[in-house]
């Protein structure tokens, strides 16, 4: 694993005590799948300086902190698949990096129904220095990563990895997983499709949200390159512990591989 830290600079020293990790953790950089693999909410941590936001520490064990299992999900698939796993450390309360720096929804003030006290009547300086210290390293570590592979020819397919709570607003979710595309990714499609000839409904299309306008990691990294992508939800009930998280993880991956196999035996036949 390799671990990057912003340069704190004039800008931050938010993630100046001496237990703040960092911001972003890198498993397995180098491999060779096409699949890179990020995480956007792995991690629940909170920086001393912030004094857990002003929450009960059992808060930070909920779905309003963190996606539950995604960090260890990620870090199986990336040994399953020999693919790069980018996640982020800090929890989504402190500033979520699926939001564009713009949307003031980057921090947020409550989260279903919890009112978040460290986050009230945040000021602009408090904003960017969470901006410096979390954010941009982490999205700076993702643009490394694809340049990284950009000059050495290798594919890139990019896997988004979120999951989601069973229960929101007292609707129980019947969804297991959920695809989250803009009807312009054939290797969302592809997964989607083979998902649901083994589970059916269980798998949501666009459920139980939609990639829109309001995310930002796909937009900002795959994009501009001309990426193929999928954003991945998966029920937190499934992804809890080591077992679900192996389980989830040995469905997945070969899919992965079929789609990959499949994408890049089709792209070598329009190249010929």
């Amino acid at each position: 694993m390799t671990e990057y830290r912003p340069d704190h600079g004039s800008t931050s020293d938010l993630l100046s005590g001496a237990h703040d990790p960092s911001p972003v953790q890198v498993w397995n950089q180098g491999g060779t799948s096409p699949f890179l693999i990020v995480g956007d909410h792995a991690g629940r941590a909170i920086p001393l300086k912030l004094d857990g936001l002003g929450l009960d520490p059992a808060s930070l064990d909920l779905h309003i902190a963190w996606d539950i299992g995604v960090a260890g999900l990620g870090e199986i698939l990336a040994e399953k698949l020999d693919a790069c796993f980018i996640s982020q450390t800090y929890s989504r309360l402190v500033i979520d990096c699926n939001r564009s720096l713009a949307d003031a929804s980057s921090i947020a003030a409550s989260s279903d129904g919890i009112d978040i006290p460290g986050n009230a009547n945040i000021g602009a300086a408090d904003r960017l220095e969470r901006q410096c210290a979390i954010h941009r390293p982490y999205h700076d570590a993702i643009s490394a990563e694809l340049a990284r592979r950009a000059a050495r020819s290798q594919p890139t397919l990019l896997v988004a990895l979120h999951s989601f709570t069973p229960v929101m607003q007292q609707f129980q979710r019947p969804w297991q997983f959920g695809i989250l595309h803009r009807d312009d990714s054939r290797l969302s499609s592809s997964v989607l499709d083979l998902l649901r000839a083994e589970l059916g409904d269980a798998v949501g299309d666009n459920q139980p949200y939609r990639l829109d306008e309001k995310d930002f990691t796909v937009p900002t990294h795959a994009d501009p390159r001309g990426l193929d992508y999928l954003e991945l939800e998966v029920r937190q009930d499934l992804i809890g512990d080591r077992p679900g998280q192996e389980a989830v993880a040995s469905l997945i991956a070969p899919l992965l591989l079929r789609v990959g196999s499949e994408m890049s035996a089709h792209k070598g036949h329009d190249d010929s």
